[in-house]
């Protein structure tokens, strides 16, 4: 999958990184290498989260089935 994210100097100096597509997913780096290495697993992260409380929320005599995108 493909994802926008944004970048953005913060005061400290630090790269804060955006994934303006998934609430909440951000991440920073002292550089922009490190600052998008970061939103990467913070986007793997995000989406495994929300998996996880929708595989929740099935009922119980559903069972799921994982597809790798």
């Amino acid at each position: 999958m493909l994802f926008h994210v944004t970048l953005e100097q913060a005061e400290d100096g630090w790269i804060v990184a955006q994934c303006p597509a998934l609430p909440g997913c951000v991440s920073q780096g002292r550089d922009e290498k490190e600052a998008l290495d970061n939103i990467r697993e913070a986007i793997t992260a995000w989406m495994w989260a929300e998996d996880q409380k929708a595989a929740r929320s099935l009922p119980p005599d559903q069972t799921p089935v994982v597809v790798a995108v």
